[in-house]
C-alpha cells in the first residue's frame, strides 16, 4: 500500500510555493507515496491548525509543509519561522506521526528562496522514509 501524505502549503510567496508544492508532489510519486489531502493556508506561522488536522486523520501517514519566509525590514521573518518550526515539530511528537519542515527561511532573499524550492522535495523524501523507518 502506498504511502499516504497530507500536504500544508502556505499561500504568501505563492510564485515560490506553487513550485515547491509540485515539485513535492512528483517527488512523491517517484517515491510511490500518494498525496491525498492539500490544505493551503495564508502563511507559514498559520500552518500548525492544518498540520494538526492531517496528523490526526487516520488515512494520513505523514505531513508535509511547503512554505518560504523571506527577509525583511525586521526580524519578523526569524520568529515566523522559528514559532512555526516548534509546533509543527510538537504536533509530529505528539501525533506519532512524522511531520517534515519543508519551509526555506528566515533570512533569505528572493533569489536564495528560489535556488531552495527543492526543500519541498527533501521534506517529501524525509517524510517518506521516516513513515517506512518507525512503522
Amino acid at each position: 500500500m502506498a504511502i499516504r501524505l497530507g500536504f500544508v502549503v502556505s499561500e504568501f510567496n505563492r510564485d515560490l510555493t506553487y513550485q515547491m508544492e509540485l515539485l513535492g508532489e512528483e517527488h512523491a510519486r517517484f517515491l510511490g507515496a500518494d498525496v491525498v489531502e492539500t490544505i493551503m493556508v495564508p502563511g507559514v506561522y498559520d500552518m500548525p491548525l492544518a498540520v494538526k488536522k492531517l496528523a490526526s486523520d487516520v488515512g494520513i501517514d505523514a505531513v508535509v509543509t511547503i512554505g518560504c519566509v523571506i527577509a525583511g525590514a525586521t526580524g519578523h521573518d526569524e520568529i515566523v519561522v522559528q514559532h512555526a518550526a516548534r509546533k509543527i515539530m510538537d504536533i509530529s511528537l505528539e501525533s506519532g506521526k512524522p511531520v517534515t519542515l519543508g519551509i526555506s527561511g528566515p533570512r533569505m532573499t528572493r533569489m536564495e528562496a528560489h535556488q531552495r524550492v527543492d526543500y519541498a522535495k527533501r521534506a517529501v523524501e524525509a517524510a517518506v522514509k521516516m513513515v517506512d523507518r518507525i512503522a
